[in-house]
């Protein structure tokens, strides 16, 4: 390839995040090192992408027109890449999964059997981690598949394929609650009482923040927090009806339960081996329900 595959990883992630600073940190690398990526694909290219002028990263007119073949450059070779690990046929020796507690249990389960019918002899690892941790897991290697909440952008380097299975997510409040008996609850009736949320940054959206705010890497840790009555959370539906004791009611607010779209993912730059590229292949197909 006349271009090297990093500047156009930089450039694409440049054009996502909206600026160096924020493709640098999606990257995990320095800022100065993609910009000087950027401005040496502008010289391979012979034009420039980005307008110079002020710090926004605002495309150029040829920046615009290279942006959709560079994409289409990225995409041919993931599937050349992915091509070649089915083709080559050698079992990678162990592989890891790195998922979401808001993922069905039921799902999971029914994936390990039929992994472990069709690769008895693989060394399998699965690992809890949530939104950005996963990524992160992804990117460094240490996790060859994941399991995440869909999400409006990933970094350059992560494929993702859709799944059609999704989680439901609801608000939960300890019944003896007094908000609980209320026949509708507001934003505004939250923001009275302490919330208990996943510490990362997807899940500082939905709603607005409650004063003192306390917060667990885990949902079944948020279960346990909110069945001791320190608050109000937005759990998986299935995690409160299936490990819960009866004890919290869902809170009947506008627009919630919600359903979340989930992905699987992996790191372009170190694509799983066949094990893994069939267990992407298993959740996709999984009908929804």
């Amino acid at each position: 390839m006349r271009y090297s595959p990093e500047s156009l990883e930089a450039f694409v992630q440049t054009v996502e995040s909206g600026s160096f600073s924020a493709a640098a940190r999606a990257l995990r690398k320095s800022q100065s090192t993609v910009s000087s990526a950027v401005a040496g694909l502008e010289s391979d290219l012979g034009f420039s992408l980005f307008h110079r002028e002020g710090r926004a990263t605002v495309l150029t007119e040829q920046g615009v027109r290279a942006l959709a073949q560079v994409k289409e450059i990225l995409q041919a070779s993931a599937r050349l890449d992915e091509l070649a690990v089915r083709l080559a046929g050698g079992i990678e020796s162990s592989l890891t999964l790195a998922v979401s507690d808001f993922w069905q249990a039921d799902h999971h389960e029914l994936l390990m059997r039929e992994l472990a019918k069709r690769y008895p002899d693989i060394e399998f690892e699965c690992m809890i981690a949530e939104d950005e941790d996963v990524i992160d897991l992804l990117q460094h290697g240490r996790a060859h598949v994941g399991v995440v909440r869909a999400q409006h952008v990933y970094p350059s380097d992560i494929m993702i394929a859709r799944l059609r299975v999704e989680s439901q997510m609801a608000i939960y409040l300890h019944s003896s609650h007094p908000l609980a008996s209320q026949p509708s609850v507001s934003e505004e009736d939250l923001r009275r009482v302490r919330q208990l949320r996943i510490n990362t940054y997807l899940e500082k959206s939905p709603l607005p923040p409650s004063p003192g705010s306390w917060m667990a890497s885990s949902y079944p840790l948020l279960l346990e927090m909110a069945e001791q009555g320190f608050g109000w959370s937005v759990l998986p539906r299935w995690l409160v009806e299936q490990f819960g004791h009866r004890q919290l009611k869902a809170l009947p607010v506008k627009n919630w339960p919600q359903k979340i779209q989930v992905d699987a993912a992996w790191s372009r730059r170190s694509p799983p081996g066949p094990a893994g590229r069939w267990l992407v292949d298993w959740l996709v197909a999984q009908p929804p329900g």
